[in-house]
């Protein structure tokens, strides 16, 4: 994460914060975010020889869909809570009926190009969730437990 922090700072990103080892950074820049991504993917390939996918979220857009969190729908023992960061060619309300997987037993909420999804832990199987893996824009999507999305909102909030 270290040479990540490195390589942002390179770009002119300041206060580069890491949060676990997730891939998940937290930083200030002047630059638009559809450039800076481009630039940093740039960047990327030319240090780590692939192509690593980049998405750029404001803090006021991470905060939008932190505060879209219902407070009840946590992370435990009883149930399952996920934000799936959409890129904004991807982003739609509509992808939520698209997903290959049975509503009846997830709850789903579409909020500032994010989908956070609830599943109680008794319906895991039965919802199929994993099948969102199967479709077409899984590999565009970025996916976070609700702890991460809360915490990347709290580390955003202090910019």
């Amino acid at each position: 994460m270290n040479e990540l922090k490195i390589l942002l700072a390179k770009l002119g990103a300041a206060d580069v914060i890491t949060y676990l080892n997730s891939g998940n950074l937290v930083f200030e820049s002047d630059e638009e975010p559809l450039e800076l991504s481009q630039s940093i993917e740039r960047e990327l390939k030319k240090t780590f020889g692939h192509k690593v996918p980049v998405l750029i979220r404001t803090s006021q857009e991470i905060s939008a869909i932190a505060k879209s969190i219902p407070k009840t729908w946590q992370g435990d023992e009883t149930q399952q809570t996920y934000v799936v960061y959409l890129p904004d060619d991807v982003a739609s309300p509509r992808l939520v009926s698209e997903l290959p997987v049975k509503h009846e037993y997830v709850t789903f909420r579409y909020a500032h190009k994010a989908i956070i999804w609830n599943i109680k832990k008794e319906n895991f199987n039965r919802s199929q969730i994993t099948k969102i893996a199967t479709h077409k824009a899984y590999g565009r999507m970025t996916i976070r437990n609700v702890n991460t999305a809360r915490k990347l909102a709290e580390l955003s909030g202090n910019r």
